[in-house]
C-alpha cells in the first residue's frame, strides 16, 4: 500500500486514521472504567481532555479532535456507557470542536501548557450545553439547574485543565523523538 493512500474523505492518511482510532478507543476505555461512581462531578474529562487534545497533537490537522469525538460519542451511545442516552455525543463533540478552533487559531497549542490549560479549562466547560439539555429535559426548576451546571462545570473544568496539562510533556517528547511531526 502506498505510504501516501489517504482516508476519510481524503483528508488523513492510514496512520494517521489508526492514531485517531486508538485516542477514540482509548476515551471509550476510561469511559467504561470510569463507571464507578466516585461522587466528583466531571471527573471523566480528565482523560477526554488528554486523549482529545493528543489527537490533535499526534494528528495536527482541522477536523481530528472533532473526528474523535464523533467516534467516542458514537460508541459510548452504542455500547450504553451513558445514561444521557444521544445528548452524551454532545458531551464529546463539543469539547472537540472547541479543541479543533484553538489549534486553527494556534497551531502550537499541544506543546504549550498555557495554551492547553485554557483550551481544556474552556472545552470542559462546554459540558455545561449538554447538562441544561438534561436537566430541562428531566422538567428541573431553573434554580435547581443553575446550581448543577455550576457544580458541574467547575469539577469538569477543574479535571480537564489537570488532565490537558499532561499533553504538552507527552507531545514535546513524542517530537524530540520524532514520532510525531514537531509545527
Amino acid at each position: 500500500m502506498n505510504k501516501d493512500t489517504k482516508f476519510l474523505w481524503g483528508s488523513f492518511t492510514l496512520r494517521e486514521a489508526l492514531l485517531l482510532g486508538f485516542c477514540a478507543t482509548f476515551i471509550v476505555l476510561t469511559r467504561a472504567a470510569l463507571r464507578i461512581h466516585f461522587s466528583l462531578p466531571g471527573h471523566s474529562m480528565f482523560f477526554l481532555m488528554f486523549f482529545l487534545l493528543m489527537a490533535r497533537g499526534c494528528v495536527p490537522k482541522v477536523g481530528a479532535s472533532t473526528l474523535v469525538g464523533i467516534i467516542a460519542g458514537l460508541v459510548c451511545m452504542m455500547l450504553g456507557i451513558t445514561k444521557m442516552g444521544p445528548l452524551i455525543i454532545a458531551n464529546f463533540i463539543l469539547p472537540a470542536i472547541i479543541i479543533d478552533i484553538a489549534g486553527i487559531i494556534f497551531p502550537r497549542m499541544p506543546a504549550s501548557y498555557i495554551a492547553c490549560l485554557v483550551v481544556g479549562i474552556v472545552a470542559s466547560a462546554s459540558k455545561a450545553v449538554s447538562g441544561i439539555g438534561m436537566d430541562l429535559l428531566l422538567g428541573m426548576e431553573t434554580e435547581i439547574i443553575v446550581q448543577h451546571v455550576i457544580l458541574t462545570t467547575a469539577g469538569s473544568a477543574g479535571f480537564g485543565a489537570l488532565g490537558s496539562l499532561l499533553v504538552p510533556a507527552v507531545v514535546r517528547r513524542l517530537q524530540a523523538n520524532r514520532l510525531i511531526p514537531s509545527n
